[in-house]
Order: structure tokens, then C-alpha cells, then sequence
């Protein structure tokens, strides 16, 4: 882990949360998108949920579990609120009118709580995995290992939630069908593009981190 000041923890913690918060908020829009590939129905939700699993695993090699549990605590509640009010303004992905948000929609407000239940538990199950496995295999197990059992549950969690006996009807009936290739297109997206990606992102949130440091020193 890096031995940082209390000014670039705080830091790393808020950049890192952010970026949960833009993640899930831009796939909850997303998932109300469905496409058709090869005769099977997906959501394009599934190309941009992965990269949160990609932050965590980071945070937890660079950080500790401690700091990747706090991230998370401190995202999900605001990316609650503002999926469910991009949902609203966004249903179906086109944009509605503001006064929308005066009226309760309990069908953006499932897929916003599906997918708090959902980010909690398979998050934590990702810090759980990855933490465990990454002390006696090469780098590269813990963060693959992870990332196929935090997207099992999620999957999981966050369709059956959000979609079973959904007023949605076509949700309602496909979703089983929608959340197993979508669970497929999360691992293709997160194990086939994970390599460059961590390797990206890990040099990207050290060089911001330490910035801090050397923009300190020099004032």
C-alpha cells in the first residue's frame, strides 16, 4: 500500500468515490437501454458497470479494505439520489420534463434501490474476494477471482430486485434472459479490457494523488 499523508487519503477517497457515484448513476440510465446482440437481449448497462469493479480492486491494493469499504459507504447513498433522479428525468432515455420529479416513480425507484442492494453487497463480496486471494497468487488472480463472484451477485441481485414482476412488460418477462448476458458481457468487458486498464488507471490515481504532495511542498 502507499504511505500517504492524511491530505492525499482524503483526496484518493473522494476522486475514488466520485467516480462510483458517475459509474453507477451513467449504468442505471444505461440499463434502461436494452439492445439486441446475436438474438440475445442485454442492457449497455453491462459495458459500463465493470469499471467499478475495477476501481475497488485498485483501491484495495493501493489502499486497504478499510478504504475501499469507505468509498463505498460514502457513494452509495448519493448515487442512490441521483440515480433515481436521472432515472426520472431520463426514463427510457429521453429526457423528461423537470416537473416529473414532483411524482413519485416507483419504477426508476426499484432499479435505484435494485442497484443500491445490488453495488453494496456485490462490493463488499469483491473487497472480500479480493483481499483474501491476492496474499499467495500472482496479481492478477485477486482482481479476476473478484470480479467474477461481485458480478454474480450483483447480476443477480440487482435484476431479480429491480425487473421481477416488473410493471415494465417486457423487463418483467426477459429478465432472466437479460441479466445472464449481461453477466456475460460484465466479464468479457472487465477480463478482457482489465489488463490495460489497471495498469492505466493505477498510474493515473497515483500520479493524482501524490500531485498534492509536491504542489504542498512547493507553497
Amino acid at each position: 500500500m502507499l504511505m500517504l499523508t492524511d491530505q492525499q487519503h482524503r483526496r484518493a477517497v473522494l476522486l475514488l468515490a466520485g467516480f462510483h457515484i458517475l459509474i453507477i448513476c451513467a449504468s442505471n440510465y444505461l440499463v434502461q437501454l436494452p439492445f439486441q446482440i446475436f438474438g440475445l437481449h442485454t442492457t449497455w448497462g453491462a459495458l459500463s458497470f465493470p469499471f467499478v469493479y475495477l476501481a475497488t480492486d485498485l483501491t484495495v491494493r493501493i489502499f486497504g479494505q478499510r478504504a475501499a469499504r469507505k468509498i463505498i459507504f460514502q457513494a452509495m447513498f448519493p448515487a442512490l439520489v441521483v440515480s433515481y433522479v436521472i432515472g426520472v428525468l431520463f426514463h427510457n432515455g429521453q429526457f423528461q420534463e423537470l416537473n416529473t420529479l414532483a411524482t413519485f416513480n416507483s419504477f426508476v425507484f426499484r432499479i435505484a434501490l435494485a442497484s443500491f442492494a445490488a453495488y453494496l453487497v456485490g462490493q463488499l463480496m469483491d473487497i472480500k474476494v479480493f483481499a483474501r486471494i491476492r496474499r499467495d497468487c500472482a496479481w492478477w488472480v485477486a482482481p479476476s477471482a473478484s470480479t467474477l463472484a461481485g458480478n454474480l451477485i450483483d447480476t443477480l441481485m440487482f435484476f431479480s430486485v429491480a425487473f421481477y414482476a416488473s410493471s415494465d412488460a417486457f423487463m418483467a418477462a426477459n429478465w432472466p434472459e437479460i441479466a445472464a448476458v449481461d453477466y456475460s458481457f460484465k466479464l468479457m468487458v472487465s477480463l478482457g479490457l482489465f489488463l490495460p486498464a489497471y495498469g492505466v488507471l493505477l498510474k493515473v490515481l497515483q500520479e493524482r494523488i501524490l500531485q498534492v504532495s509536491s504542489t504542498h511542498q512547493l507553497t
